[in-house]
């Protein structure tokens, strides 16, 4: 199995939609990239910490490749909004990809570059950060497969 991260804005959402590709065998709510070694929701939340909300993903890349993820991230977030997806608004929710290994480096940077010429953003800059892996620090239990424990529908789309 193979990790990915991905933070593209309310970690909820995120999860729920990664978590109904075929050849995700799990989706994890968390926290990274920020400057402490311990964070609660709370803290993150208040946007003080430097967290991100990512979500980890575990995969099998004999099923799903990770060209194939990045193509579902890019497509449920708004990646040229700066610290913000929709009515969530801090660098909490900003648009990161965490890299894992070169590989994943060199195949999300050429992701991006695809994105940003395609003109489906039109002149809109693509303002995802893509940055080495960070230590992750799982949310709270509460929040993990938070959309489906309350029956609720994906906070998500497809751009």
């Amino acid at each position: 199995m193979t990790l990915a991260t991905f933070g593209a804005g309310c970690f909820w959402g995120v999860e729920y939609v990664f978590r109904r590709v075929d050849g995700v065998i799990n989706a994890t709510c968390g926290y990274m990239g920020g400057n402490n070694a311990a964070t609660t929701y709370q803290e993150v939340k208040q946007g003080h910490t430097g967290h991100a909300e990512v979500v980890q993903v575990e995969f099998d890349p004999n099923i799903v490749s990770y060209e194939a993820l990045l193509e579902v991230f890019w497509k449920n977030h708004n990646p040229t909004t700066l610290n913000m997806q929709g009515g969530d608004m801090g660098s909490q929710y900003r648009s990161t990809i965490f890299f894992h290994d070169r590989e994943q480096k060199a195949i999300a940077e050429a992701s991006k570059l695809a994105l940003a010429r395609s003109g489906r953003w039109g002149l809109r800059q693509i303002v995802t950060e893509i940055v080495p892996l960070q230590p992750f620090h799982i949310a709270e239990e509460y929040h993990q497969n938070y959309l489906d424990k309350n029956n609720l529908p994906s906070c998500h789309f497809e751009y």
